[in-house]
Order: structure tokens, then C-alpha cells, then sequence
């Protein structure tokens, strides 16, 4: 197990910050970590960097405890945190190589780091040279000299453009292929395209723990419905499978069922056998955002 966090809480004075936090990462899953602002990201993350301890509760990084073997956490893991500290007037090989000596890295690994976060073009050149998403490939490269088994990213993509989230998302994607990944992001869009597993956090607390492949294979189902005058709720649970039916705004309805089967079909005939005119029918996927939104506002 390369990340195992079992019951931790955090208290900053009277404020609980996290509650009986628990979860585990296998080898090889990149997982994101979504949350509002507020909710306990940051505070978890520097919880398992062994940058802060836990008020309640332990974790195991890479099967050394965070309490017991702080030094050995360090060595297994790189991390990126989310403002990116970085030497604005040195140059990205001098700071590689300035980071390198604190692990004892030979140079040729230097070398690899900066061919594969692409770098090599920038090498000779100021940090404060570079744009927004060079700084987090520098950044990244830093995580990644020592060759950790575990990288812990935190809002890696924040302030980048779109063409920059491409990059920095396929880099991450590739270094996944080999490392766990342990990633907050605000971007929905970006733990869709690079995460196997997503984590949600509110107040502290997870409020879901899901495998992204499993959003569109869940039973639940809800059909967007408008007809041509308003009927009772109550009417429109006769439907087969139904679990709720909401009212959104004057003669369209959200109908929830817990099926597998499209049922716009049934919708459709039951509209028909009841001489009710459908003017909208369409089918709601539940998707990251409409699960993030459920959970957290």
C-alpha cells in the first residue's frame, strides 16, 4: 500500500480542521483530492509530507509511519506544493543542482529529469524567465530527482493556461504510469483527464471515495422531462423505478431512477397513455461536477 491514512484529525486551536480522515492508495493510481476552499486539503497533504502532525490518527507513506520514520516519508515521496517555492534568480540547472545535493544525485539523473519534464530548452535559462507552466515543470522536476515512489501534488495545474494544462497534465499522466500520484486540484475537468479515482473532502470530512469509470456505470438515472402544463409529483411516482421527482421550474421536472435502463422510453409512454404532451425529454448523466455539487454545496 503506498498511502494508508487511518483516522486522521487535525485541530488548529478550537477549529477542526479534518475528522477521522481515513482512506488508502494503492501503487500505481493517480487520485485526485477535490474539495472547496477550506475544506482540508492543504492540511492533509502537509500531514503526509510530515511537514505538520496529525492531532488524532496515523498514516503509513510507503509503509513508513509519519510519526515513527518522518525522514524515511521524505525520502519516498516529492512533493510539489501549492505555491511553488523556487529561486527566481538562480537558473533551472543551477537549481536542480542545488536540490540534487540534498539527496546526493549524480549529475546524469539531472540530465533525465529535465529531458522528461521538458525542460531541456530552458535549462540555461533564468526561473524568472520562464513562464507560468515552466515554473511548475521546474517545480515538478525538483519532485521528482530522487525518483519517488509517491508524488503529492498540490494544485499543480493553479494559474496555468489552457495550452499549459495539456502539457502539465500529459506529464503527469506519463510520471503516473510508474508512481502513485496524490493530486488536490479546483479543475473538475483535469482529475477526469488524468485520475483513476477521485476523493471529495467537505468540512474536513470525505463525503466520497469513488473510481471515476464507475460515474457513468452507477444505477442511478435522471430524466429532464418538460410538459405542456404542470402535473402533481405525486403523479409522476407511478413510474416504474422511481426514487424522486423535482419540480425545477414551472412544467419541467427531474425524475431520478434506480435503473440502469434508459428510461426515457417509459417516460415517453406514460406521457402518451396519460394524453400528456412532452415539449423536452432528455437524459442527465451523473457526472464529477454534479456529484462535486451534490456533495459540497
Amino acid at each position: 500500500m503506498s498511502i494508508s491514512v487511518s483516522n486522521i484529525s487535525k485541530l488548529y486551536k478550537d477549529q477542526k480542521a479534518l475528522t477521522s480522515i481515513s482512506f488508502e492508495i494503492t501503487k500505481g493510481e493517480i487520485v485526485g483530492f477535490l474539495g472547496p476552499n477550506g475544506a482540508g486539503k492543504s492540511t492533509l497533504m502537509k500531514i503526509l509530507t510530515t511537514y505538520i502532525a496529525p492531532s488524532e490518527g496515523t498514516a503509513l507513506v510507503n509503509n513508513f509511519d509519519i510519526d515513527a520514520n518522518p525522514i524515511d516519508v521524505q525520502k519516498s515521496i516529492g512533493y510539489l506544493p501549492e505555491h511553488n517555492p523556487l529561486y527566481l534568480e538562480m537558473y533551472v540547472r543551477e537549481y536542480l543542482k542545488f536540490n540534487a545535493q540534498v539527496y546526493k544525485i549524480s549529475a546524469p539523473r539531472i540530465e533525465e529529469v529535465i529531458e522528461l519534464t521538458g525542460l531541456t530548452l530552458e535549462a540555461n535559462k533564468k526561473i524568472s524567465q520562464l513562464s507560468k507552466g515552466y515554473r511548475q515543470r521546474v517545480g515538478l522536476a525538483c519532485a521528482l530527482l530522487h525518483d519517488p515512489q509517491i508524488l503529492i501534488l498540490d494544485e499543480p495545474t493553479t494559474g496555468l493556461d489552457p495550452n499549459q494544462l495539456v502539457e502539465i497534465r500529459e506529464l503527469i499522466k506519463s510520471v503516473g504510469k510508474e508512481k502513485t500520484v496524490f493530486l488536490s486540484t479546483h479543475i473538475l475537468q483535469e482529475v477526469e483527464a488524468m485520475c483513476d479515482r477521485v476523493i471529495i473532502i467537505n468540512k474536513g470530512t470525505i463525503v466520497a471515495d469513488k473510481n471515476l469509470s464507475s460515474l457513468n456505470t452507477e444505477t442511478e438515472q435522471i430524466i429532464e422531462v418538460e410538459f405542456d402544463y404542470r402535473v402533481e409529483d405525486a403523479f409522476l411516482m407511478k413510474l416504474p423505478n422511481v426514487v424522486a421527482v423535482k419540480n425545477t421550474h414551472n412544467f419541467t421536472y427531474l425524475i431520478t431512477f434506480s435503473t440502469s435502463i434508459d428510461m426515457r422510453p417509459k417516460v415517453f409512454d406514460f406521457a402518451h397513455d396519460h394524453e400528456l404532451k412532452i415539449l423536452q425529454l432528455s437524459r442527465k448523466n451523473k457526472n464529477l461536477e454534479s456529484l462535486f455539487r451534490e456533495l459540497t454545496t
